[in-house]
């Protein structure tokens, strides 16, 4: 089982991630000792939204074309409404995404943020939070939406919006040193084999 001061937890974001999103876990992960690196599939610098403008920006430590899952043991998936609608067409972050679902690596997701789990079919039969805006979308996909600061399902970890960082936080640190989730692995690779109407 990892332990946080040897993990390597990757943040996926391009611009117009939600702030505080990116940054507290970014700065709690490394306060715990992990090695953390903000990946994007731009280089150079990404932009980030702050309430109602644009905000800081992030360095950007590696492209989307020099990480795979591999090489980490978390992916932390930041929200803000532009992110990850962006991300959810790109297919080369979505596959990478979906290296870590297959892998049963902890995959954690903030706010609009599970809309890449419901891209990628990976809410169905699980508990599953995220802001309130995107609930029907979640429970389209066959997600069990509840109303908490974080739930964790099969290394899955979900928390609804900037309020629940600190425990978003604790619990991606939790997960990690729990280890690889081995029902999880075996779930999404079973999904990945089945054809799902409406699912591309």
């Amino acid at each position: 089982m990892p332990e946080i001061s040897k993990a390597k937890v990757l943040i996926l974001a391009t611009h117009g991630f939600e702030q505080d999103e990116l940054l507290v876990p970014q700065r709690k992960l490394k306060e715990a000792g992990a090695q953390v690196d903000v990946v994007s599939p731009e280089k150079g610098q990404i932009r980030g939204w702050k309430l109602k403008d644009w905000g800081e920006s992030v360095a950007v430590d590696k492209t989307l074309d020099q990480v795979k899952a591999d090489d980490y043991d978390a992916i932390v998936l930041p929200g803000g409404q532009i992110n990850p609608d962006l991300l959810r067409v790109n297919q080369q972050a979505l596959q990478l995404i979906q290296s870590f679902l297959d892998s049963g690596k902890v995959v954690a997701a903030i706010c609009h943020a599970p809309w890449l789990l419901v891209q990628l079919d990976a809410v169905r039969d699980r508990q599953v939070t995220s802001y309130h805006s995107i609930k029907t979308d979640v429970i389209n996909a066959g997600g069990k939406w509840v109303d908490r600061e974080v739930v964790s399902d099969q290394g899955i970890v979900t928390s609804r919006k900037p309020d629940d960082l600190d425990a978003f936080s604790a619990k991606i640190i939790e997960e990690i040193e729990e280890g690889s989730h081995s029902r999880q692995r075996q779930s999404s690779r079973a999904k990945r084999g089945e054809q799902r109407p409406g699912v591309h």
